[in-house]
């Protein structure tokens, strides 16, 4: 399984949780682009190519095909990843992550509209920074990363088509007090196919969309909750049909 962070951040974020996944698994922690121990190279950050660099990196690992599984920034990019490059990507895991701009609160929006090289020095006082400089080779790109961030969070988006077209498994999971509206995330269950009909009492009609809403956690401690990895590891321990 690939493994990916959400924005700021690198794959210690995860805490207990990736261990627990890596029962029974191999899990592969990425820090994307030019985040944790990701050096910054000379071309924007967009959801695209960090899909791109991860295609490449199953290529290149001789895995195949894998099951993907990312955080708000990284679910965006695992999202990508499927839809550009579904022939390697087995299962999809999408954590705290919508399917278009809309979906995050406005109050969160405006938050992203504040990323950028203004808000390196005071984000320089938050525990990513802390980690940041910790496994950075570069610590002093610290505010590339918050440049290159902001640009990013600031470009509206909508996948509603791609990622209704998308015929890789795909779970969902939020929190109920999350950044992402938990309308929304329903919206993506519906858009993936889950939530259309009764299951019936042989569970022939259930989709192979899964939805998941972990009760009193936030966007912001959801990552390194071991609630997220006993929810998840049953989808992915599931035999495709």
């Amino acid at each position: 399984m690939i493994l990916l962070h959400g924005g700021v951040g690198a794959i210690e974020m995860f805490g207990v949780v990736l261990p627990l996944l890596a029962e029974g698994r191999r899990v592969i922690g990425v820090d994307l682009q030019p985040h944790g121990r990701t050096a910054d190279i000379e071309h924007p950050m967009t959801f695209e190519t960090m899909a791109n660099d991860v295609a490449a990196l199953i290529e290149h690992l001789g895995l195949g095909e894998a099951d993907v599984m990312g955080y708000s920034l990284g679910g965006g990019v695992a999202l990508q990843t499927a839809i550009r490059h579904p022939e390697v990507v087995r299962k999809l895991v999408l954590v705290s992550t919508p399917f278009n701009c809309d979906g995050w609160y406005p109050e969160v929006l405006a938050g992203m509209e504040q990323m950028g090289p203004g808000a390196a020095e005071p984000m320089m006082q938050m525990p990513m920074y802390h980690l940041y400089s910790s496994v950075a080779p570069r610590p002093e790109d610290w505010h590339v990363l918050l440049t290159k961030l902001g640009e990013l969070l600031g470009q509206d988006y909508d996948w509603s088509e791609e990622a209704a077209a998308m015929e890789v498994p795909a779970m969902i999971v939020l929190c109920d007090a999350d950044s992402v509206r938990t309308s929304h995330a329903v919206a993506f269950f519906e858009l993936l196919g889950g939530g259309k009909q009764d299951a019936g009492w042989d569970g022939s009609g259930m989709s192979e969309a899964r939805l998941a809403v972990l009760p009193g956690r936030t966007h912001y401690d959801i990552y390194f909750s071991s609630a997220l990895a006993a929810a998840v590891a049953p989808f992915l321990d599931t035999p495709e049909p």
